[in-house]
């Protein structure tokens, strides 16, 4: 039974997992890119009183692929639970500790996304804070836009601090001022 699976060229069906694991390795590849580029000299750096530090920013992007777990393991989420049980956001302690929290947060977040039917990615999926819902949408959704799209979001910011810092900035989508596209 067809359960909303996309066609192939070829006539049979993709699954959706087969969509969204090559996006969320293009993705998560390229945002570490720039998370071992952050210098650690520089990670109480802030562009502005308002912003977060480099070092701050760096991990919560390191946070964001477990969020493809708990997409993927729950069916909802409280950010401000009434029971005031919410976990503080771990603070950044190193580049090492960074790295090494995102690389371990990509595969289980890989994991959670490739062991996932695609009846799993339709399931719909709550966001909450203190109990009011913020959205509800399927999981597939839930991925693209919360998962995905939030880190490319703090990817973009990411690459504005490095540029700041006079780091140069590798290939994401296209050539850089640092990486000027080749002649083919």
């Amino acid at each position: 039974m067809d359960t909303g699976s996309l066609r192939n060229d070829w006539g049979g069906f993709v699954q959706l997992m087969d969509v969204l694991l090559p996006e969320f390795d293009h993705e998560t590849a390229a945002t570490r890119q720039l998370v071992e580029r952050a210098p650690e000299s520089r990670s109480s750096w802030t562009p502005h009183a308002k912003s977060s530090t480099l070092g701050d920013l760096c991990m919560h992007l390191a946070r964001i692929p477990f969020w493809a777990v708990m997409v993927m393991q729950r069916t909802s989420y409280d950010l401000d639970p009434p029971d005031g049980s919410a976990p503080s956001p771990a603070r950044y302690e190193s580049h090492a500790a960074t790295l090494h929290l995102f690389d371990d947060n990509v595969a289980h977040g890989r994991a959670a996304i490739g062991t996932a039917t695609d009846v799993d990615f339709q399931a719909r999926w709550t966001l909450q804070q203190g109990g009011r819902t913020l959205f509800a949408m399927p999981r597939v959704s839930v991925l693209r836009s919360f998962v995905l799209s939030h880190m490319i979001h703090h990817r973009g910011q990411l690459s504005v601090y490095l540029r700041l810092c006079d780091v140069p900035l590798p290939p994401i989508y296209g050539p850089t001022a640092d990486s000027p596209r080749q002649e083919v």
